[in-house]
């Protein structure tokens, strides 16, 4: 089945859109917000303003990119994840931008989640591995550090299962309070993790606080703070933090595959694109885990934009 299918997605800090075909990516673009120096974060008014103004140009830049004639349907990133409850203001831009798309093509639109179409992205190109059953999954940001019980029924992606998780502060919210504190900016994943890998001093170990399937790094938060106002090493402090996560995670994992009998993870999110963690992580795990392909395990349309191609494709069946 020929065809183009859209995504969009606009989440705490990036814009995004994507464009998808059956032979794989056509198009991907994508605009982080700006946050000022010091910060970490914005509200949520102020990122809405944000993608309103992104949104724009990044549309006009994908359809003046692709035959607006082959377009079948488009997807958007409507709510975080899938529980009743879960909503976030930043995700109605991006509703609006698909709505308007799809009322102008006359084509499908599907409504889907931020959480999956982070997992979908990570399943590109690695959709064997994971072909039917059930598979863990991690969704490591600055928003959610959750594990997932995931479903693929018929070559399609389908429940997706909280079954633990971080209980206070996420994995990623960590990493930006301890890079903000060092002078880094926000987002700090990237300066935090060069600052780690230049570390001479790795002695500083940060508790793994894990209760079967469940984590919390609040505690090991503020021993950071504490550790750099006393003049610890700023080095040394960045490797402990994702010391701490890699510890963490490796028990999570451990206790998620002994309960669930599930022998593979996928590790999708911004803060598992970390190459150090991923080097950690290996040392530790005697389980093999997967990662997304390079650029997409930070925010991207790329999984929702998958999303709409396998949504459309299972409506024409």
């Amino acid at each position: 089945m020929n065809g183009l299918f859209l995504g969009v997605d606009t989440s705490n800090y990036t814009t995004s859109v994507s464009c998808v075909s059956n032979e794989g990516i056509v198009f991907e673009r994508r605009t982080m917000l700006s946050v000022p120096l010091g910060n970490r974060g914005l509200r949520q008014s102020d990122a809405v303003f944000q993608h309103v103004r992104n949104l724009p140009p990044l549309i006009e830049a994908i359809l003046s990119s692709v035959d607006r004639n082959t377009i079948q349907a488009v997807a958007v990133s409507a709510k975080p994840t899938a529980a009743e409850e879960s909503y976030m203001p930043v995700f109605l831009a991006g509703k609006l931008a698909a709505v308007s798309i799809a009322s102008s093509f006359d084509i499908p639109i599907f409504e889907t989640t931020h959480q999956a179409g982070h997992v979908r992205a990570a399943l590109l190109g690695q959709e064997e591995q994971f072909s039917e059953g059930l598979f863990l999954a991690m969704h490591l940001s600055g928003g959610t550090t959750d594990l997932l019980l995931v479903r693929r029924e018929n070559g399609l992606l389908g429940d997706i299962t909280r079954i633990g998780g971080c209980d206070d502060l996420h994995a990623g919210q960590f990493v930006d309070r301890v890079g903000v504190r060092l002078g880094l900016p926000f987002p700090s994943g990237v300066s935090l993790e060069l600052l780690a890998n230049a570390a001479q001093d790795r002695s500083i170990k940060l508790p793994a606080n894990v209760r079967g399937l469940n984590c919390s790094f609040s505690g090991q938060e503020s021993q950071c703070q504490r550790l750099i106002d006393s003049g610890a090493d700023r080095e040394a402090v960045a490797y402990a933090v994702y010391d701490c996560m890699a510890r963490t995670f490796t028990k999570l994992l451990t206790n998620a595959f002994a309960e669930t009998g599930v022998k593979k993870a996928l590790l999708s999110g911004g803060v598992s694109g970390s190459l150090l963690l991923r080097t950690l992580l290996r040392e530790r795990l005697e389980q093999e885990l997967f990662y997304a392909q390079n650029g997409l395990s930070s925010d991207n349309a790329v999984g929702t934009a998958l999303l709409a191609r396998d949504f459309y494709q299972k409506q024409s069946r």
